[in-house]
């Protein structure tokens, strides 16, 4: 049995969005979910190493034959990347985050993985630039899931209005993935993590967030919410698998409305298969600051997750720096 340990919601839903995204990395892309029952028959499908026999003979990209159990996928270190922003910065600073992101993710940066086509096509753009000239809005024209990643954070720090924060997420989503899109997506899931935050029933939060959803993604969600029991291999199964927001949204949906726990939220979404990882970040941080508002001790990061997350003392410093430079408590 998983001890479990007590957090603030906003703490837990950036913590949640880690350790979820770690917790998928060992399956991830992985596209068939009868591989991964398989797997799971044997042993946890949560932080496992990842493995090119997993993938034989079924469909599936192999992305990170280079990292351990516990490491992070490049959604989660994107996400690592605007909790240490913080930490330094104390507010979102655009040129200052576009060149961390490129040393970073660039020529000679420390994070070695694989990257996505919005990082790529982004890097792209910054790279041959002096940060006095980068453009404003330096993303791609994709609606991939690195749209999503610093939402937890820049929700979970945001002191302001919501339209405030609104205005700040669709800034930092353009940084990476200048589509209306993407900028809907993360509108809506930052709008569910703040009701969450305000103590809303997880229900009532991804319903009344809809309007900022826009029309094609709301109508999917809608879908997904009518759903009326957890299953997440038929949700991305009908919604799809895949890396783009218009599929993995209403399966975060599906998932988070239906779980219990954050475990069973971040297991389900493992199940499902494809791009776990891009749905782990924003499903982590609402199953998990879903968890603490319901102060269920049994329903919260199991203390055993936050230790196999290899990145978990980076991640707590950052917190502990940005609560010094704030002076807020984060509650």
């Amino acid at each position: 049995m998983n001890t479990t340990v007590k957090l603030t919601p906003r703490i837990a839903a950036m913590l949640g969005a880690l350790v979820a995204d770690s917790a998928a990395l060992g399956l991830h892309w992985l596209y068939d979910p009868e591989r991964i029952a398989q797997i799971e028959k044997n042993k946890s499908i949560v932080f496992l190493p990842p493995n090119h026999d997993n993938y034989a003979d079924v469909k599936g990209f192999f992305a990170h034959g280079g990292k351990a159990a516990g490491d992070a996928s490049g959604y989660g270190e994107i996400c690592l990347l605007m909790l240490k922003h913080y930490a330094m910065h104390g507010e979102f600073n655009r040129t200052a985050y576009q060149t961390e992101f490129r040393n970073l993710f660039g020529p000679g940066g420390a994070y070695r993985g694989y990257v996505d086509s919005p990082t790529r096509q982004t890097l792209l753009k910054l790279i041959p630039l002096i940060s006095e000239d980068y453009p404003e809005m330096s993303g791609a024209d994709d609606d991939q899931f690195a749209a999503l990643a610093t939402v937890p954070v820049v929700t979970a720090l945001h002191s302001g209005s919501e339209d405030a924060l609104l205005a700040k997420v669709e800034q930092i989503v353009r940084v990476t993935n200048h589509n209306d899109t993407a900028v809907a997506a993360a509108q809506y899931a930052a709008a569910v993590l703040t009701a969450v935050f305000a103590g809303t029933p997880i229900g009532q939060a991804l319903t009344q967030a809809l309007p900022h959803a826009k029309e094609e993604l709301g109508a999917l969600l809608e879908d997904a919410l009518a759903m009326d029991v957890l299953d997440s291999v038929r949700a991305a199964q009908r919604f799809g698998p895949a890396c783009h927001v218009l599929e993995g949204m209403p399966v975060i949906a599906h998932i988070v409305r239906h779980a219990t726990s954050y475990q069973q939220a971040v297991e389900a979404n493992i199940r499902a298969g494809g791009d776990s990882c891009g749905r782990a970040i924003m499903l982590g941080a609402i199953a998990a600051a879903n968890a603490e508002q319901q102060a269920e001790v049994a329903a919260t990061i199991p203390l055993s997750w936050l230790a196999k997350y290899r990145r978990f003392s980076d991640a707590a410093n950052a917190i502990e720096q940005f609560r010094e430079v704030t002076d807020s408590a984060i509650s």
